[in-house]
């Protein structure tokens, strides 16, 4: 059984992160260096994790845990791999 203040500041946190999401979206669409795009990219697989953790606390179930461990294991790869790519103009060396 959930206390009433602990589902109020989940569903709070879920509005926030979708927030967030929505202003990394219009960084990503309107940003004006590729950089900005990449890190707004970055900022919305974060909150995307984000509240996937949030929904797993919400319906005290573990299994939406290991998607998000996921997402951010890819998440980190795909940054990374950008990242060098704006940096050096290619991945693999």
């Amino acid at each position: 059984m959930m206390s009433p203040f602990l589902a109020w500041s989940l569903s709070l946190a879920l509005a926030l992160l979708a927030l967030a999401m929505a202003c990394a979206l219009a960084r990503m669409l309107r940003g004006p260096t590729a950089q900005d795009r990449v890190l707004a990219l970055d900022c919305m697989y974060t909150c995307a994790m984000l509240a996937i953790l949030v929904l797993g606390l919400r319906y005290a179930s573990s299994s939406y845990f290991e998607p998000a461990l996921l997402m951010a294991l890819f998440g980190f790869v795909g940054s990374t791999v950008i990242a060098k790519f704006l940096l050096r103009g290619e991945v693999i060396e």
